[in-house]
């Protein structure tokens, strides 16, 4: 299960993402589109080594080797304009332990991903919590139907929360991505573990 980094500040977000890491966070997507190259150094910098290889980077990339980052996360509007943002992290020459994920929007996109991504973003699932007035146009559900890459992994994004994972990942998602059900949430780590314990439960 993927957590997501809420854009702006937090009060007490590295001790929160230290206790949701405690709780067994498996990726944690560091997505903050407003901080500049020091703001994001400063703040990686205040997570535990020990957790670094499970921390994955939406900008700023060029931090990483600094930083013992091996995540790299890129949106859809760099994989389709900036191709030379990722070109070293192709098939053929990706170091084998370093790796990609990216965002789509429509299951065509989906599809057409070449087979250098490791798992990629599909959203929004749900009516976003987030941002507002951000829903699909179409059930992506039934889209997923269509489905014909199965070498990257498909997650679910936009609106899941504890009320609809299960419905999710019984209609094909290999797993999801929480943001704002974890972030608008008065206690983030208690709704952290009851999505976790419902995606456990899928998986047994």
């Amino acid at each position: 299960m993927i957590v997501i980094t809420n854009p702006s500040f937090i009060k007490d977000e590295i001790d929160i993402l230290h206790s949701l890491f405690e709780e067994g966070m498996s990726l944690l997507h560091i997505r903050k589109p407003d901080y500049s190259e020091c703001e994001m150094a400063q703040f990686i910098q205040q997570i535990k080594l020990e957790y670094r290889t499970k921390l994955v980077l939406h900008n700023h990339h060029q931090l990483a080797d600094d930083l013992g980052i091996i995540r790299f996360h890129f949106s859809e509007k760099e994989r389709k304009n900036q191709r030379h943002l990722f070109s070293k992290f192709s098939d053929s020459d990706k170091d084998k332990n370093e790796f990609i994920s990216t965002s789509t929007h429509s299951i065509d996109d989906f599809n057409s991903l070449e087979n250098g991504f490791d798992y990629a973003f599909l959203s929004p699932v749900f009516k976003s919590i987030s941002k507002e007035n951000y829903e699909s146009k179409i059930d992506l559900f039934e889209a997923l139907k269509s489905r014909t890459n199965y070498k990257t992994k498909i997650i679910a994004l936009g609106g899941i929360h504890s009320e609809n994972i299960r419905k999710t990942l019984e209609n094909g998602f290999d797993n999801i991505a929480l943001l704002g059900a974890v972030w608008s949430n008065i206690n983030p780590v208690k709704e952290f573990k009851l999505c976790q314990q419902i995606v456990l439960s899928h998986l047994q």
